[in-house]
Formats: C-alpha cells, sequence, structure tokens
C-alpha cells in the first residue's frame, strides 16, 4: 500500500474521523512514525479498543512505522476524557501489571520486526522520572488555563467537578508526544475522536518546545445500529483476556452481530479486501439467514486474537450448541473440553460400595438427574416415555436405561440434551473414587447464551 493511500483506507473503512491540515501531506511525503496510547488501567483490552489497535494496524500496512505506548505513568493518573467521574486510582504494582499484559495482547496485531517494525514504549521510562518544578517550567509554561478548559475532556466536566490531578493529564500526555518526537521522530498521533484535545496540545507542545511539525488522526467512537455503546454483552465487557471472555463467549459476541451492523464491522475490524467484503454485504442481503457475514467477522477476528486453532474450536462448539442438524461425534476432545465451560458439566466415575466399576454402560437416569437436565429419577423416566432425551446426538427410546461406553465422545465425553435448547455435558471417568464434580451444575439446568441481538444466532 503506498503511503498516500493511508488516510484513504481508513476513511472507507469507517476508520477515519477527523485529522489534521496537511496531515495526508505528511504522509504521502514518506515514512512517517505515529503512535496510539494505551493506559493500563484494566488487566486486558476490550473488543472496545480494537477500533484504535487497527488503526495502528493499517498506519503499518501503509508503509509506516507503528509505536503502541503502554501508559504505565499517565495510567498512574486517568484520563479524564469521556468519564462523568473521576477514576480510582491504581497502585503502581497493579499498573505495572496491567502494563505487562497490555503489552502481550498489543504483540499480535503489530509486526515487530524489520526495518519499519512496530516497536512499543512505556512512558514510566520518562514521566516517573520527572519533577514538579521542571514540569511546570518546562511543559505547563507552555499552556494557559483557558486553552486546557476549553478542550472538551475538561469543560464536560467543568460543572461536576474536575481534580487538578485529572486536568494535568492532557499536559502529561502533550508531553509523551514531545519525547517520542525527541527521541523517536514521532510526527503522528492518533486516538479516538475522544482524544482531540489532548493529540492537538501535544502538537502545541512541539511546535512551542521544539519548533517541529506533527500532526494528529482520529477515529470514531464506534456505537451499535440500536445506538448502544460498542462492545458489551449481556455479561459485560468483551475482554481479548481468554481467562476473562472465553474464546467461544469471543466468538459468540461477533457471530451475535446485527445485521445493520455486520458490514462495518467487518470493515472496521478485519483486514479483509473490499472486493471479499462487498461479496459478504451481498450474502447479507441475499441469505441473511445464513449469517455468512457474522460467520466470516466472528472468524477472523476470533483467529486475530486468541489464534485459528481457537477460533476453529469455537465455530464447532457453537455449531453444536444450535444447529440440531450437528453431530457431536465430530467434536475431538480439545473442543469438549472447550464445551465444558459454557454448559453445565460433571465429571463421574462409576462406583460401588467405594470401589470403581469398569462399567461398560452408563444409568441413563443417573445422567439427567446428576446433570440437572431432569428434577428426579420420576422426571427422567418422564422424559425419556416422552421421547425428549439424546445423547451424543442419538435420541433414546423409553425402554433405554443405560448408554454404552463404546457411544461415549473422544476422551469419555456424553453430551445430554433435552429438548430443544437444554443440555449438559458430562465427563466418565474410571478413576478410583466416589462422585467427582469439577463444576457443580446449577439446580435449573443452563441454556446456551442467547444472542445479544434480535437475530437468532446460527454457527
Amino acid at each position: 500500500m503506498p503511503h498516500t493511500a493511508l488516510l484513504d483506507e481508513l476513511a472507507w473503512r469507517g476508520l477515519l474521523f477527523q485529522h489534521t491540515e496537511g496531515a495526508a501531506a505528511a504522509l504521502a511525503a514518506g515514512p512517517v512514525s505515529g503512535y496510539i496510547g494505551f493506559d493500563p488501567t484494566a488487566t486486558s483490552l476490550h473488543v472496545g479498543n480494537l477500533v484504535v489497535v487497527m488503526g495502528l494496524v493499517h498506519l503499518q500496512r501503509a508503509g509506516h512505522r507503528p509505536i503502541a505506548l503502554v501508559g504505565g505513568g499517565t495510567g498512574m493518573i486517568g484520563d479524564p476524557s469521556g468519564k462523568r467521574g473521576e477514576r480510582t486510582l491504581n497502585s503502581l504494582e497493579v499498573v505495572e501489571e496491567n502494563a505487562r499484559a497490555l503489552h502481550k495482547q498489543l504483540e499480535r496485531f503489530l509486526d515487530f520486526t524489520g526495518e519499519r517494525g512496530a516497536r512499543m514504549l512505556n512512558n514510566a521510562d520518562w514521566l516517573m522520572q520527572l519533577s514538579a518544578i521542571g514540569f511546570l517550567r518546562d511543559v505547563g509554561k507552555h499552556f494557559s488555563v483557558n486553552y486546557m478548559t476549553a478542550k472538551d475532556s475538561v469543560k464536560s466536566r467543568l460543572e461536576e467537578g474536575i481534580s487538578y490531578t485529572e486536568f494535568s493529564y492532557m499536559l502529561l500526555q502533550a508531553y509523551d508526544f514531545l519525547e517520542l518526537f525527541r527521541r523517536e521522530g514521532v510526527t503522528l498521533q492518533m486516538g479516538g475522536a475522544d482524544q482531540w484535545g489532548n493529540i492537538t496540545a501535544g502538537i502545541e507542545l512541539i511546535r512551542r518546545s521544539a519548533g517541529g511539525e506533527a500532526h494528529g488522526v482520529t477515529m470514531p467512537l464506534m456505537t451499535n445500529a440500536d445506538g448502544q455503546k460498542f462492545g458489551k454483552s449481556e455479561r459485560g465487557s468483551v475482554w481479548l483476556d481468554p481467562s476473562l471472555t472465553s474464546p467461544y463467549g469471543f466468538y459468540q459476541f461477533w457471530i451475535n452481530t446485527d445485521d445493520r451492523d455486520v458490514g462495518r464491522h467487518l470493515r472496521t475490524f478485519t483486514l479483509l479486501e473490499r472486493e471479499e467484503i462487498e461479496a459478504l454485504d451481498g450474502a447479507m442481503s441475499e441469505r441473511p439467514e445464513k449469517r455468512e457475514a457474522q460467520q466470516a467477522l466472528a472468524g477472523d477476528v476470533t483467529a486475530r486474537v486468541h489464534g485459528r486453532e481457537a477460533a476453529a474450536l469455537a465455530a464447532q462448539v457453537s455449531r453444536i450448541l444450535f444447529d440440531r442438524k450437528a453431530d457431536p461425534r465430530e467434536l475431538g476432545e480439545d473442543a469438549l473440553r472447550m464445551l465444558s465451560g459454557e454448559i453445565p458439566f460433571k465429571r463421574i466415575t462409576p462406583s460401588k460400595n467405594g470401589e470403581t466399576l469398569e462399567a461398560q454402560s452408563i444409568p441413563t437416569i443417573s445422567l439427567l438427574v446428576e446433570t440437572g437436565l431432569a428434577k428426579s429419577n420420576s422426571d427422567a423416566r418422564r422424559l425419556l416415555q416422552q421421547g425428549a432425551v439424546t445423547v451424543n446426538g442419538r435420541r433414546l427410546g423409553a425402554e433405554e436405561s443405560t448408554v454404552t461406553r463404546e457411544a461415549e465422545l473422544s476422551g469419555g465425553y456424553f453430551l445430554v440434551r433435552k429438548g430443544a435448547r437444554e443440555m449438559a455435558l458430562v465427563k466418565v471417568d474410571s478413576r478410583p473414587a466416589f462422585l467427582l464434580l469439577t463444576r457443580r451444575a446449577p439446580a435449573a439446568p443452563l441454556r446456551p447464551p442467547r444472542p445479544c441481538c434480535r437475530n437468532a444466532v446460527r454457527a
């Protein structure tokens, strides 16, 4: 991609909100170094952060050098932009731990090799060395209070109140830009639309303090078609850390994308080419029930964040949960292990009088009762008589009191389904023990997660 194409690429993908005058000419003149800052206020990035992350990705693809700046220093203060109240200040230890976690996540998106390889820096390296007197003399003197209170990030907080700590954040971010200009030759800062005031403050500081020229580019703040803030699900924020949002939950978030949003999200969050996205737009219009665009979106973003293997497993699990025609015998042990984290799960050991039995069959009634799919033995018998029970994809008859171990899935699993939607997973061991529980199933069986939008979920 030629250097002149960056702003055009961002524009057609819906990733361009505003830019400084002269930014296009500066980008066209040759490779530049540009940065985006990430304050480590949490242990993980969330999907809302991916908008600006993709900005760095496109910057690198256009032949420029991206720098991801982890705010180990500014994270001690907290950015007031877009916030109605004062942030809780974290300890130095928490900020350092969060910064290490963000460093690891950002490495998945950028190429750190070669002459134009990305760099990752931490502003704690210079901010933690600043003295109060030096900062006020060298930075504060360049900004009037009138200039600072005119910025949206400050102006929106004046009536409710803003501490001097957060009021000073703008100057700290401006100083970051100046330090990167001096240390790395950075002449471009990118960020969300709410960062425009902070970015232009840095441009002004570079002009006044170093006599240099710099530019800014911002990207829009994402909302869904219904006006809700992007990045939330029924379970809360959707995180990139798999311990906070499982790869399956992450995949489901994207699969559940509203038909009205999916084309925009394909442009924003994937690197698919224009022709492929336009083809998916066409499929969305002609065959919306197949959800081909949602599948492409979920697969691409999940593979980028969690790896191709995790994305493939998530797709398999999704199909098993929501497609009655899917054959659970096709699932490998890794997929079943992922499934065990999403539906009621029990691990059992067939035993009698404390002695392990190398059982060749498992009582069907036990499977139903122990997983909570049936309230009692009589309830379990009634379900069998009604033909409402399937085990590993096969519907059981009223007289089938056991299922054989020969029918088990890979790794000793049994997928038990009651009716169309309620299901549980059992893993049968042969280790010497009484009944073992790895996770207590709820009294009432859980249903698969419901879609977070108006569309039916399809794998």
